[in-house]
C-alpha cells in the first residue's frame, strides 16, 4: 500500500500557503486562499491523498480526498 502525505492550505502572515503534511516549511505561498487551494488540489491528486483546507483562525474547514478512499464503505 502507497504512503500518502496529506496536503494543508494553512493561513501564513502574508497570505496563505501550501504545505505538506510533516515539512516544516510551505511547497509554495499565496496571497489570495483560492490560488493556495487550487495549487495545494493538484498536489494532492498528484499524491492520491487528503487535502485540508484550514480558515484563517486555523481550524479545518473543509476535507477533500483524492484517491485514497476506503473500497468497501456502506451508506
Amino acid at each position: 500500500m502507497k504512503k500518502t502525505t496529506n496536503v494543508h492550505v494553512v493561513p501564513a502572515t502574508d497570505g496563505w500557503s501550501a504545505k505538506t503534511e510533516g515539512k516544516s516549511r510551505a511547497a509554495k505561498k499565496f496571497r489570495r486562499q483560492s490560488d493556495a487551494v487550487e495549487f495545494a488540489r493538484q498536489m494532492a491528486i498528484r499524491n492520491e491523498s487528503e487535502l485540508l483546507i484550514h480558515g484563517k483562525d486555523g481550524q479545518i474547514r473543509e476535507k477533500n480526498s483524492y484517491g485514497n478512499d476506503p473500497k468497501n464503505i456502506q451508506g
